[in-house]
């Protein structure tokens, strides 16, 4: 009863304090002078920070890719630029300009450089070229990442889309719209010939048209280094030989412009379709807004480079030797047809943030 008149009269907030006085001064004398303060001023040190920060310092990434002035290469690089500008490492490009002898003969320079660089981000113009110095690299201690165009060799990291799975979802699509009421006849346009783009992207429509042998392929051709005036002259031509055609899957959305622009030219938009991938920028919106792609297999450049900017981190925090942990970020994959032209978020260099 003593104890029920104690609590009301009040006296329990002063029982309170107390006690947590008490209690606080216990702990602060069991934690130390330096966290007590910090908790006094209601923060305390992330303790993770300046070590993090700490290894970028006196750090270089070097960027090789096939070629620049393509939206694909001027995303990618200015998202990296960014992330090097934020975490204070040196950040550079080689252009082999469309020239795989050229490419080799820079990753030969990086190799033998002193100081080395210590990662580098290598777009492969073909599966075997720069595959025998992409192992000579980790070899010799630097980290490399292949982005989007992949060798037969695995390295540290590879970051991009799986051509593969663009192949079968191109494929599928055709498939689906060149049925029995059509001629069936289809046309592949192809990148070069041993390029990553072409020989994992041919997997994939194999994998779909091995299952469905009505529909035919009529016309299969290389428009070499992806060049819109080979596009367009190879489907002139075979537009002139299967006026009935059906579909086209083309390789890429740049050179399926001048595709698109040679079915526009024979009458045929709309009737002839045009299924391309490429990277989800204004190439992306003026295809389908114009109505010259019908279907679109983006592998989001905005995503890709974020997910390149992990593996340069994973790779200089990395404990481990380069080529020892191996690391691969498949692109999720965004479909886009006449049906959701309009709504279709493009991206370009200037709109694109880390």
């Amino acid at each position: 009863m003593n104890g029920f008149r104690f609590l009301r009269r009040g006296h329990l907030a002063n029982f309170l304090a107390t006690t947590a006085l008490g209690l606080s001064v216990a702990t602060l004398s069991i934690l130390g002078p330096g966290i007590a303060a910090a908790q006094g001023a209601g923060a305390i040190k992330d303790p993770e920070r300046a070590r993090y920060y700490d290894i970028y310092k006196d750090k270089r990434v070097v960027f090789v890719p096939v070629f620049m002035g393509l939206d694909l290469t001027e995303g990618w690089s200015e998202v990296m630029s960014q992330q090097a500008k934020r975490l204070g490492y040196q950040y550079e490009v080689r252009n082999a300009n469309f020239d795989t002898s050229a490419g080799v003969q820079i990753l030969t320079q990086l190799l033998n450089e002193n100081p080395k660089p210590n990662v580098v981000v290598i777009q492969n113009p073909d599966v075997t070229s720069y595959a025998k110095i992409e192992k000579k690299l980790e070899e010799a201690g630097i980290y490399v990442i292949q982005l989007n165009m992949k060798s037969l060799t695995m390295t540290t990291g590879f970051a991009g889309a799986d051509a593969t799975v663009i192949g079968e979802t191109q494929a599928q699509w055709v498939v689906d719209q060149c049925g029995p009421s059509t001629s069936q006849k289809i046309m592949i346009l192809n990148g070069p010939t041993t390029a990553p783009w072409t020989v994992y992207m041919q997997e994939g429509y194999n994998n779909i048209l091995d299952k469905h042998p009505d529909v035919k392929v009529v016309a299969r051709q290389s428009v070499g280094n992806y060049e819109s005036s080979k596009a367009k002259s190879i489907t002139e031509v075979t537009l002139k030989q299967h006026p009935d055609l059906c579909a086209i899957m083309g390789v890429w959305d740049i050179p399926d412009l001048a595709t698109a622009a040679a079915v526009k030219d024979a009458g045929k938009t709309g009737k002839i379709l045009v299924s391309t991938s490429g990277g989800g920028g204004e190439v992306a919106c003026k295809g389908l807004k114009s109505g010259g792609f019908d279907h679109y297999v983006s592998y989001d450049v905005p995503g890709q480079s974020r997910d390149v900017n992990d593996l340069i981190q994973m790779a200089m925090q990395s404990p481990e030797k380069p080529g020892k942990l191996k690391v691969a970020l498949y692109t999720p994959l965004f479909v886009y047809t006449q049906k959701d032209a309009e709504s279709h978020q493009c991206w370009s260099v200037d709109t694109l943030h880390q």
